[in-house]
């Protein structure tokens, strides 16, 4: 069992197209893709040490929570909005493929100088979006890289927008 957990996390880390097909069909792999989402938000809590800002009992609970929330976002975008003839996906398949996405986060707890962490938080979070953009096109049945990551960028305005709005409604609370 630890040992499919982990050789699927090194296959996420290497952006293997195979693996995002493969737990988009095994339900039994969701429980293991929220274990990568809060060992990457370990990770960048041990990487963040520093700036005296990690909490680790929050993080990884905010880090399932915008995990699960994010995967309706994208469902509602890629499915709801732009989704083509061959598109079917649900929440579940969008849960495992986004969470084992966040596996590049794992080389966040190197971060445990300054230069490290600029270099590991910003190369950790192109290589996660690289990866997204695939769970994304995998779990949404896309032919296209790009239509995945349009939906990514769009989803990522919304749930932005939808913060802001947020932000500023409680502002005065």
């Amino acid at each position: 069992m630890i040992n499919l957990f982990l050789y699927r996390v090194y296959r996420a880390i290497k952006i293997d197209i195979d693996l995002y097909e493969e737990v988009e069909k095994d339900k039994s792999a969701t429980v293991q893709a929220g274990i990568v989402v809060v060992l990457s938000s370990l990770a960048a809590g041990v990487g963040a040490l520093q700036l005296g800002a990690s909490n680790f009992l929050l993080a990884p609970i905010m880090s399932l929570l915008s995990w699960y929330v994010w995967a309706y976002v994208i469902y509602f975008v890629g499915v709801k909005l732009f989704g083509g003839p061959k598109t079917k996906s649900n929440h579940g398949e969008l849960l495992r493929t986004i969470g084992f996405s966040s596996a590049p986060g794992l080389i966040r707890i190197f971060g445990v100088t300054p230069d490290l962490m600029t270099v590991t938080f910003i190369g950790s979070a192109l290589w996660m979006l690289a990866c997204m953009v695939v769970a994304v096109k995998s779990a949404l049945d896309y032919d296209s890289l790009l239509k995945a990551f349009g939906v990514v960028v769009i989803a990522w305005l919304f749930q932005a927008f939808f913060l802001f709005l947020v932000i500023v409604l409680f502002k005065g609370i």
